[in-house]
């Protein structure tokens, strides 16, 4: 039996059970990290991670100073923000020298400010 049967069910139990399955059937290395994916109410935050030796390469949130002046034009300022996120983190993960990764939704779908951040790290030059 495994630690979520015996929890209450809700959103965040459901998202964990499915994040689980899919870290279940993907790892990063140093050639080819994962991509992670945290998303909350106000922001979404990205991670490039060496499962083999356990550490995080690269991070960045929409809380990043470089983003502090961001401005959307369109009428979805979260969507847009995101992508401006995920440009900027393949940005860096190109300083740091990486340019293939394997995504993790985390267990969100794959849709809205997701999809937008995974767009931006496309855009900027990442390759999953």
């Amino acid at each position: 039996m495994s630690v979520f049967a015996k929890q209450k069910k809700s959103r965040r139990t459901a998202r964990l059970r499915r994040h689980r399955s899919i870290r279940d059937r993907i790892s990063g290395t140093a050639e080819r990290p994962r991509l992670v994916v945290y998303r909350s109410l106000k922001n979404i935050e990205g991670q490039l991670v060496d499962d083999e030796a356990g550490r995080t390469l690269v991070g960045l949130s929409t809380l990043h100073p470089d983003l502090k002046d961001f401005e959307a034009e369109g009428s979805n300022r979260k969507v847009e923000h995101a992508f401006a996120a995920g440009k900027l983190l393949a940005e860096k993960a190109k300083e740091a020298g990486v340019d293939t990764v394997v995504f993790d939704r985390g267990g969100y779908k794959y849709h809205g400010r997701v999809k937008a951040f995974a767009d931006g790290a496309r855009e900027g030059g990442l390759k999953f």
